[in-house]
């Protein structure tokens, strides 16, 4: 009953993938499977291809087919599946249905359930991509209304805040007093004495502040007449 399965299988499988089935020998054959670029990608990338190789056991479908997963040929790393490292993990998620199909033709149901798989974990990590973007600029905005929020105020930083003002006040107004000061005694220095009236040569001389030297030619005419006096015989 083995090989007849295996068989009747195949040419289903060969209707079904007919460009991306190829024979390896007649218990083994490999079909490539192309995966969905997930909608919310942000990269420009090509599509990624899995291919995967079934070998049939002599019992298969009694017992599980042999797996293998791989890329194709020279192509390049996906950024959102690298086959090196996703293999194992792949292989074993797959192992599910394995078990849930023993007995029957199960091929075609492993390949729907590898493409599923594969696909929903790119779309995983493109997800994760979008959530870090939206982390880094939920942290941006945090970062830029704090700008505007200004410091919680609590009674320690009030107190703080109070002697801080209070200090700069009494330095500024000290500054104050010693700039009006200065300018006090600069302008005190410099500053005229009150103006005095000026003293006639007559006021002078009345007053017997001065002697004739300290007449003015401008003040003479203002002197009284001193008559000559006589001499007595």
């Amino acid at each position: 009953m083995g090989r007849e399965d295996q068989i009747e299988e195949r040419e289903v499988l060969d209707s079904i993938f007919p460009e991306e089935i190829t024979d390896l020998s007649d218990v083994s054959y490999r079909i490539s499977i192309d995966l969905d670029t997930p909608e919310n990608e942000i990269e420009e990338t090509e599509p990624a291809t899995l291919i995967l190789q079934v070998t049939y056991p002599a019992d298969y479908p009694d017992v599980a087919p042999e797996l293998e997963i791989s890329a194709p040929p020279n192509a390049p790393r996906h950024p959102r599946l690298d086959v090196q490292e996703d293999r194992g993990l792949l292989l074993e998620a797959l192992q599910e249905t394995v078990e849930e199909n023993l007995g029957m033709a199960m091929v075609f149901t492993l390949v729907s359930a590898l493409k599923e798989l594969a696909e929903q974990l790119m779309a995983e990590r493109v997800n994760a991509v979008h959530a870090l973007k939206e982390v880094e600029a939920a942290k941006a905005e945090e970062e830029e209304n704090r700008k505007f929020q200004g410091t919680a105020v609590t009674p320690e930083s009030f107190l703080e805040w109070r002697d801080k003002f209070m200090k700069e006040i009494e330095e500024k107004e000290k500054k104050e007093r010693e700039e009006e000061e200065a300018s006090d005694k600069k302008f005190t220095k410099k500053a005229p004495a009150k103006d005095e009236k000026k003293l006639t040569g007559r006021q002078l001389w009345e007053r017997g502040l001065a002697g004739k030297a300290d007449f003015d030619e401008d003040y003479e005419d203002a002197m009284p007449p001193v008559e000559k006096m006589k001499i007595a015989a």
